[in-house]
């Protein structure tokens, strides 16, 4: 059962590559939705996020409220640091059992873990393959204002929380350019899909 993790900085085209991957037959392990699940309400994480960041992190109805929480954390590399060590390892108990989830359904299945966030916290496991999706922060910053609402320098704050394209860059085995047209990712993607496969 290959496993693959696939990374790349926020608007970097990552969710495309992933759908691409999930029609050719992968299976699809989102870290993001990991996250969503751990942080529940009702669940330890949570109430560590609480205990952390205050009451004011948490929405009427219980539930995390991220916005709160990102205004909190991305203008602090120190209190990311902590959100962090709270969240990354039930996210990392969570990706395993559905890693292996997923070999005991199938083991020929190719899995994907669609994680943000692999040079921070999970470069050294046991990866077959790494694949980064990759375009210069300057498009990236123009995808947020455009496509999500942020402001510029909302923008650049959340891209400037990340790791570098440098560090991201370093740790790939596989480098998709999504500075493009969805096409020209979507065709990378295929040919890629093929070197797994054909391995």
């Amino acid at each position: 059962m290959p496993l693959i993790a696939l990374t790349g900085g926020i608007a970097s085209g990552k969710s495309t590559i992933a759908r691409r991957l999930a029609e050719h037959g992968a299976t699809i392990v989102d870290a993001d939705q990991i996250v969503r699940d751990v942080q529940a309400p009702g669940s330890p994480v949570l109430a560590a996020i609480a205990s952390t960041f205050g009451a004011e992190v948490i929405a009427p109805d219980g539930s995390l409220d991220r916005a709160a929480l990102g205004a909190v954390v991305f203008a602090d590399k120190d209190k990311l640091g902590q959100l962090n060590a709270i969240v990354h390892p039930a996210v990392r108990a969570e990706s395993q059992r559905r890693f292996d989830d997923a070999g005991h359904r199938d083991p020929q299945s190719v899995v994907v873990y669609d994680v943000p966030l692999l040079v921070e916290a999970r470069v050294d496991d046991p990866w077959d393959l790494i694949v980064v999706a990759h375009a210069p922060a300057d498009i990236r910053r123009r995808r947020l204002v455009d496509l999500r609402g942020m402001t510029d320098a909302e923008a650049a704050g959340r891209i400037d929380a990340q790791v570098s394209d440098e560090k991201r860059l370093a740790i790939a085995d596989e480098v998709i350019d999504t500075s493009g047209s969805i096409e020209e990712t979507l065709e990378q993607t295929d040919a890629l899909w093929e070197r797994i496969t054909s391995r």
